[in-house]
C-alpha cells in the first residue's frame, strides 16, 4: 500500500519563512525600543573610567585645513599663526582648552608650531584625531 500525501509543500516557503521571522523580529525591536525614547525622565548613567577627560571649560577651537597650504581656521576665520597668538591673548577666556583640529595630509610642523602659540598664551593643548582609514 503506498500512501500519497494530500499537502503538498511549496519550495517557495522555504524563503518566505526566514523573511517573516526577521520582519516579526525587527517590528518587535522597534516597539520596545521605542517606549525608552517616549518616556521622560529615563535616567542613563554612563561607566567611570579613569581615562575619561572631565568637561573642557573656557575652550577655543582651531582647526587645520590641509589643502595644497596648510589654513589654519579660528571661531571659523581664516587666521595666520601670529594672528592666532594675537587673539588668543586678546580673548576674554585666557588659560582654558585649546582643541586643534587637524586633517590628517597637514604637516606636523605647522601643527607643532599652532600648539607652541597655545602654550605660550596658557592654554592647555588637545588633539582631536581621526583614526587611519584604509
Amino acid at each position: 500500500m503506498k500512501l500519497q500525501r494530500n499537502f503538498r509543500f511549496n519550495p517557495a516557503l522555504i524563503c518566505a519563512i526566514p523573511l517573516v521571522n526577521v520582519l516579526f523580529l525587527v517590528l518587535i525591536f522597534f516597539a520596545l525600543s521605542s517606549r525608552f525614547i517616549l518616556l521622560p525622565g529615563l535616567a542613563v548613567s554612563l561607566p567611570t573610567s579613569p581615562f575619561s577627560l572631565e568637561p573642557r571649560e573656557n575652550t577655543q577651537l582651531v582647526s587645520i585645513v590641509s589643502a595644497p597650504i596648510p589654513t589654519l581656521y579660528h571661531r571659523d576665520q581664516k587666521v595666520s599663526v601670529d594672528e592666532l597668538g594675537q587673539r588668543l591673548h586678546d580673548s576674554p577666556k585666557r588659560g582654558g582648552s585649546l582643541i586643534i583640529r587637524a586633517d590628517q595630509r597637514t604637516p606636523y610642523d605647522f601643527v607643532v608650531q599652532v600648539m607652541n602659540t597655545g602654550l605660550a598664551q596658557g592654554y592647555s593643548i588637545v588633539l582631536a584625531t581621526e583614526p587611519l582609514r584604509k
